[in-house]
C-alpha cells in the first residue's frame, strides 16, 4: 500500500472514529432526536475468521427474547394456502428469517470480495407504514420504522410493498391465534427495529457496539450529515435518496450498480428472497393499485379484527 493511499486509509479510519465518538457523545443529549446510521462495505470485512459476524451474533443475542416461539402443529390460513415456518432453521445466517434480523450477504465485483450487512433500511416515508390494514406499523422519533407486535396480524403487506422485501413472517404466533386463526394474516412479521431502546436509553444499536472495524455508525442526523461529504470523499453513496430516503445509508468505493449487477448474477435472475437487492424494488402504478385493492378486499375482515382489537386494548385487567 502507497503511502497516500495509506494517508487516506487512515484520514478515513480517524473520522470514523472521531464520528463514532460524536455520536456516543451525543446520545444522551439528543437522544429523542432523529438518528442515521452509515455502514461503510470499504471497511466490513465480514468478520472473516469468525463463526458469526460480530454485528450478527450482538443483534440476535440483543432480540433472542422476542423471537417467535409458535404454537404447533401449524394450520394454513384464508387466504393463503400455506405458511412460513422459520422456527427449524433458527440458526440460518444466510438469510433474513424472523430469527434473524441482520445478516451478511456477500458478492465479488471485479475480483473483489464486498460484504453488505443487511438489514430494515428504516425509510423516511414508509410504504408499509402506509399499506397496513390494521395500523401496527409506526415510526418513532430516533427514525426507526417499528412493528408493533401485539397487534400484528402477520398479513405481509408490509413486505409486499417494501421495496427491499425486508420484513419477513412467522405463522402460529401472535393475535390472530385468539380472534382470526383462519383469517386475514397468519403469524407475525418481524424485522431490524433500529435498536431505539438502546437509542432511548443513550446506548448505541447492539450491531454498532460490537462491529470491530467501525464500519457501523449510529450518529444524529445532524451530525452525521455534516460530516458526510467528508467521510463519503468520492466514494458512492446508498439510501440518501432511494425511496424517498432512508436511515441506513450505505457507502462504497464500488459502484452501487455493480454490485446490485453481481447480486442479480448471484441469484441468476430469480427474485432473491430474503436476500434484498440493493435496486430498490420499488412497484409500479399497476402493481401499487393491485395491492391496494388486495387491502380494500380485506376491508370487511380487517374491520370486523379491529373491532376485536379495540375491545381487547380497553377490556378490564380482570378479562
Amino acid at each position: 500500500m502507497g503511502d497516500a493511499v495509506q494517508r487516506r486509509h487512515f484520514m478515513r479510519m480517524a473520522m470514523a472514529a472521531a464520528t463514532a465518538s460524536a455520536a456516543t457523545e451525543a446520545l444522551a443529549k439528543e437522544s429523542s432526536a432523529a438518528w442515521l446510521s452509515l455502514i461503510d462495505l470499504d471497511r466490513c470485512d465480514g468478520c472473516l475468521g469468525r463463526d458469526t459476524p460480530a454485528c450478527v451474533a450482538a443483534c440476535r443475542s440483543k432480540n433472542a427474547a422476542r423471537f417467535p416461539e409458535p404454537q404447533k402443529p401449524l394450520m394454513p390460513y384464508w387466504p393463503q394456502t400455506k405458511y412460513e415456518d422459520y422456527s427449524d432453521r433458527r440458526d440460518d445466517l444466510s438469510r433474513l428469517t424472523p430469527y434473524n434480523w441482520l445478516f451478511i450477504e456477500t458478492v465479488h465485483v471485479n475480483g473483489r470480495a464486498i460484504h453488505i450487512p443487511r438489514r430494515c433500511m428504516h425509510c423516511d416515508h414508509p410504504s408499509c407504514q402506509k399499506l397496513c390494514p390494521f395500523g401496527t406499523i409506526g415510526k418513532t422519533a430516533e427514525g426507526a420504522v417499528v412493528i408493533d407486535h401485539n397487534y400484528c396480524f402477520g398479513g405481509a403487506k408490509c413486505r409486499d410493498v417494501c421495496p427491499w422485501h425486508i420484513p419477513q413472517r412467522q405463522a402460529g404466533v401472535g393475535l390472530y391465534l385468539e380472534l382470526a386463526p383462519k383469517f386475514a394474516g397468519g403469524g407475525l412479521m418481524f424485522k431490524c427495529d433500529f435498536c431505539t431502546d438502546r437509542l432511548q436509553k443513550g446506548e448505541l444499536p447492539a450491531c454498532s457496539q460490537a462491529c470491530p472495524r467501525d464500519a457501523m455508525i449510529f450518529a444524529p442526523k445532524s451530525v452525521l450529515i455534516s460530516q458526510l461529504a467528508s467521510i463519503v470523499g468520492n466514494r458512492y453513496v446508498y439510501g440518501h435518496a432511494e425511496n424517498g430516503g432512508t436511515a441506513t445509508l450505505y457507502v462504497s468505493s464500488t459502484d452501487f450498480a455493480q454490485i446490485d449487477r453481481a447480486l442479480e448474477a448471484k441469484f441468476d435472475g430469480k427474485e432473491p428472497v430474503g436476500h434484498p437487492n440493493m435496486k430498490p424494488k420499488i412497484a409500479n402504478r399497476m402493481g401499487e393499485s393491485e395491492l391496494l385493492a388486495k387491502a380494500t378486499l380485506a376491508a370487511p375482515v380487517a374491520a370486523a379484527i379491529g373491532a376485536g382489537l379495540f375491545a381487547i386494548k380497553n377490556r378490564k385487567p380482570k378479562e
